[in-house]
C-alpha cells in the first residue's frame, strides 16, 4: 500500500494527538480498497487541527475558519466537533475542545450578539463602516440565533462524552444566564431589543431593513434572528432550523443547570423558553404544502408569510434530526425532507455530475458538499448514505479536499477550496459509515 502523506500545515508543524492518528491508522486498514476516499478522510479529518487551531497561553483555543482569519461561534463548533469522542482517551484532544468552550465563553460575555471575533482586540473587522455596536474583539456583529447554541452543544457534547465537569466554572453559568437574557428580548425584538445592524456595500443580504432592526414580526414564542447560518439576512426573522436548534440547546442547559450547578430556579427558567420557542414552531413554522402535505418552513414572520427553501449551511431543515430536533422517522420531517431534496425548493439542483442542496449565499447551480454530508448522515437507508459519500468522493476536483459550492456540472468550478467545516461534515459521515461497516 502507498504511503500517505499529510497536507502542508500552514500554521506551522503540530503534533497529532494519538487518539486522531489511532483513527487515520483505522481508516487505513478500513477504506484500503478506496484508495481516493482514504485520501481525502486522511487530508480533511485532522484539517481543523493541522491547520485552523490555535492554543493560546490561557487555556483557551483559537479556531479560525479557514480562509478568513476570525473564528465563528458556529463554524469552530463544527470544525472540532468530530473530534469530541476521541477526547475521553486523549488528553492532548480534550484540552482543545475544553479550550474552544472557554473561548466561547468569554466571547459571549464580550458580546452576545456578535457571530465572529478577533484572536485579540486588534479592531480588526468583515466591514469597518457596520452601523452597530462594534467591539474591537468583535470581526463581524451579525446577529445568528444558532451561534450561541453551537457553544452550548459542544460544552454539552464535551460532558456527555468525556464525564469532565471542568469547563463548568462561574463564567459559564454566567454564559448561560446571559443567553437566556438575550434570548427572552429577542422574543419580542422590536419592543426590546437594542440590537441593530446595517451595512453599505450594495448587497440587500447584508443589512437589516427598516433603519437596521429588521422587518417587522409578531410575537410566536420563537427567538428573532437577524442572519442565517450562511450570514446571509432572513427574509423573515423566525429562522425555523435555528430555532429547532434552540429548543434542543435549551434543554441541554437546564440539564446543565440542574445536573451541575444545582440550580433548579435556573433550570426551570430554561426549560419553560425552550417549550414556548417549540409551541411557536409547531404552531407558526409548519406550511400546508399542496404536494408534501405539512413541512416545516424555513422561515415565517408569524403574520401568515413563509419562506419555502432550505440552505446547506447547519442549522438547516435537512438536519433537524442531526440537530436533535426530531427522529428520522418523523411524519413532518419526512416530507420536509422529500420537498428539501426535490426541485420546489429554490436551492436544490441537478447537473451532470450531481445532485444536491446548495445556498442562496453561493451562485445558481452551486452544490455544497455540506448539503450533501449532511443528506448522508440524516439518511434513513445504507443506499442513500452510501450515494452521498460516492458524490462527495467524486466531487472534489482532485484536490483532496471538500470545498463549500461546486457546479453542479463542473466540480473544478468550486468556491472556497480552504473550508475546515465542510472537511470535517465529511469526515463524520466517512468516519461514521466506516464505523457501521458500510464501507
Amino acid at each position: 500500500m502507498e504511503q500517505f502523506r499529510l497536507p502542508k500545515i500552514p500554521m506551522g508543524e503540530l503534533v497529532l494527538p494519538q487518539a486522531v492518528q489511532d483513527v487515520l491508522e483505522e481508516a487505513k486498514r478500513k477504506l484500503a480498497h478506496r484508495p481516493r476516499l482514504l485520501q481525502q478522510f486522511v487530508n480533511c479529518f485532522p484539517n481543523t487541527l493541522q491547520t485552523t487551531v490555535k492554543p493560546l497561553e490561557d487555556g483557551t483555543t483559537f479556531v479560525i475558519t479557514g480562509d478568513i482569519p476570525a473564528m465563528w461561534l458556529r463554524d469552530s463548533v463544527e470544525q472540532v466537533i468530530h473530534y469530541v469522542p476521541l477526547a475521553k482517551d486523549d488528553a492532548d484532544v480534550r484540552r482543545l475542545v475544553a479550550g474552544v468552550v472557554r473561548r466561547h465563553v468569554a466571547y459571549i460575555e464580550i458580546d452576545p450578539y456578535a457571530n465572529a471575533f478577533n484572536e485579540s482586540a486588534n479592531d480588526w473587522h468583515w466591514n469597518a463602516d457596520d452601523r452597530t455596536d462594534m467591539s474591537p474583539w468583535v470581526w463581524e456583529r451579525k446577529f445568528e440565533l444558532d451561534s450561541m447554541c453551537f457553544s452550548m452543544k459542544l460544552a454539552y457534547r464535551y460532558w456527555k462524552e468525556t464525564g469532565f465537569s471542568d469547563i463548568f466554572d462561574g463564567k459559564f453559568k454566567q454564559a448561560m444566564e446571559t443567553i437566556l437574557r438575550v434570548w427572552r428580548t429577542e422574543q419580542r425584538h422590536a419592543e426590546l431589543s437594542p440590537y441593530r445592524f446595517e451595512r453599505d456595500n450594495g448587497i440587500v443580504e447584508d443589512t437589516l431593513l427598516n433603519d437596521g432592526l429588521g422587518m417587522p414580526v409578531n410575537y410566536t414564542g420563537m427567538i428573532w434572528s437577524g442572519f442565517r447560518s450562511s450570514d446571509d439576512a432572513c427574509e423573515f426573522h423566525y429562522n425555523i432550523p435555528s430555532n429547532m436548534l434552540a429548543v434542543v440547546t435549551l434543554r441541554q442547559m437546564a440539564e446543565i443547570a440542574e445536573w451541575v450547578y444545582r440550580d433548579l430556579t435556573l433550570a426551570k427558567a430554561l426549560t419553560a423558553l425552550s417549550n414556548e420557542v417549540n409551541r411557536g414552531i409547531r404552531r407558526y413554522g409548519i406550511y400546508r404544502h399542496p404536494a408534501h402535505g405539512p413541512i416545516f418552513a424555513y422561515e415565517t414572520d408569524g403574520f401568515g408569510n413563509y419562506c419555502l427553501m432550505d440552505d446547506a449551511g447547519t442549522p438547516s431543515l435537512l438536519s433537524a434530526p442531526y440537530l436533535g430536533y426530531v427522529e428520522q422517522d418523523d411524519p413532518i420531517y419526512r416530507n420536509t425532507r422529500a420537498f428539501v431534496l426535490s426541485r420546489e425548493n429554490p436551492f436544490y439542483f441537478e447537473g451532470k455530475v450531481a445532485r444536491g442542496m446548495g445556498s442562496p449565499h453561493t451562485p445558481p447551480d452551486f452544490i455544497w458538499h455540506m448539503g450533501l454530508a449532511m443528506q448522508g448522515l440524516t439518511a434513513s437507508t445504507r443506499e442513500e448514505k452510501l450515494e452521498m459519500i460516492e458524490m462527495l468522493e467524486r466531487t472534489d476536483a482532485d484536490t483532496g479536499f471538500m470545498h463549500e459550492g461546486f457546479h453542479a456540472d463542473d466540480p473544478t468550478n468550486f468556491t472556497r477550496k480552504w473550508f475546515a467545516w465542510s472537511n470535517s461534515l465529511f469526515s463524520q459521515l466517512v468516519l461514521q459509515a466506516m464505523r457501521e461497516e458500510l464501507l
